[in-house]
């Protein structure tokens, strides 16, 4: 749990060096949404997804997920709030080999999984300030990409053809930038609903098991929200 010590760290200390007024007006803020990677034609160089389209019947666009995600918001001011947050998304795609088939005709099938947990801090700015009835902001930040990627099922080995069954795992975290942007409007003095999108950056280093060498993490959340101040 490495990855999350710098995100605790600062929520940490914007609790303790937040003035009082606002620390009395923090707040939980639920999304629930899809997840879209970041499409065939810019994804990292020597991403594993898109060496995998040149023997295996998918799109990228498969991989398009749920998303779902907390935050807790402490604002500054009027206009500007600080976020740490943690989101989830995960994605099973069912496959089989484009061009070979085993002896009996019957198809060669295995499921490629990606799935990413994001851990962010951001900062917003609202420029038009937390008292007005319709509430765009925009922010940006880090994240902590929390990422498994596995291909379990049946492989051919091209040196003799033959069909085997195994597993292949990769996982860790990686750091990006994260952006977003959305529009919240309050509901009493207590509740807001909104929309948000927010984009991520990110890549990770696979492996000479697989057929890539990185797996890009990168994507756009889009998202409603809730937001609960308490």
């Amino acid at each position: 749990m490495r990855f999350l010590r710098p995100v605790l760290f600062m929520a940490v200390c914007l609790l303790v060096f937040a003035p009082a007024p606002a620390r009395a007006q923090q707040a939980i803020n639920l999304s629930f949404g899809g997840f879209v990677p970041t499409g065939e034609d810019a994804r990292s160089d020597g991403d594993v997804l898109i060496a995998n389209r040149d023997i295996l019947s998918f799109d990228v666009k498969d991989f398009n997920s749920g998303s779902i995600g907390i935050e807790w918001l402490l604002p500054f001011g009027e206009f500007f709030e600080a976020g740490v947050g943690a989101a989830f998304t995960s994605r099973t795609v069912p496959t089989v080999y484009s061009d070979f088939v085993n002896r009996d005709g019957s198809e060669i099938e295995q499921d490629i999984k990606l799935r990413i947990a994001p851990v962010t801090a951001t900062v917003r700015v609202l420029p038009f300030g937390r008292s007005r009835a319709v509430q765009p902001y925009l922010g940006g930040g880090v994240g902590f990409f929390s990422y498994r990627y596995s291909e379990v099922g049946d492989f051919v080995d091209f040196t003799d053809r033959s069909v085997f069954r195994d597993r292949f795992v990769a996982s860790g975290t990686k750091a990006g930038p994260v952006a977003l942007a959305g529009i919240r409007f309050p509901i009493g003095d207590r509740w807001s609903l909104g929309g948000e999108v927010r984009y991520q950056k990110a890549s990770a280093d696979l492996s000479e098991e697989f057929l890539g060498s990185t797996l890009d993490l990168g994507g756009f959340h889009y998202l409603g929200t809730l937001r609960i101040k308490f």
